[in-house]
């Protein structure tokens, strides 16, 4: 996912205004930098609960263009956004974290080695650790409560 921010920034920088009040010039490319990142970032982590990532991104860093340039910002994170999210769509079982490494179910076997199974998204468990899931939701809250009375 690095290469789409990384690409996204790569043509968005020249466009980079140097009149915005209160930046220097490095604070203001380290800004839209890091949007981009931590936009692809939460797209890859959490793609289901992010419904408009390219108009968040916009409304993040839309300070630091000219009124001329707008809409080619705009453009250009709508398609970088949406090739991000059509990598997405082909690959859903390369999950990966923001380091690059590929997510593994939070369990540990009988062993005591972490598992090395693809987890399920929506609670990042594998099929057969699916029971650690329901009993870490137990444990908070009232769930607590109805364990003890039990």
């Amino acid at each position: 996912m690095y290469q789409f921010s990384r690409a996204m920034y790569r043509e968005l920088s020249p466009h980079i205004s140097c009149d915005t009040p209160g930046a220097t010039d490095v604070d203001r490319h380290l800004h839209v930098l890091r949007a981009c990142e931590s936009t692809v970032a939460r797209l890859a982590r959490d793609r289901h609960h992010f419904a408009r990532p390219e108009r968040t991104l916009f409304q993040d860093i839309r300070a630091y263009f000219p009124m001329i340039s707008q809409e080619r910002v705009y453009r250009v994170i709508s398609m970088y956004v949406g090739f991000a999210q059509q990598f997405l769509a082909q690959h859903p079982f390369a999950y990966y974290d923001v380091s690059g490494q590929q997510v593994q179910c939070r369990a540990t076997t009988r062993k005591g080695t972490p598992c090395q199974r693809m987890p399920l998204p929506h609670n990042g468990y594998c099929p057969s650790h699916q029971h650690l899931a329901e009993t870490e939701d137990a444990g908070r809250g009232d769930g607590a409560k109805d364990l003890a009375a039990a």
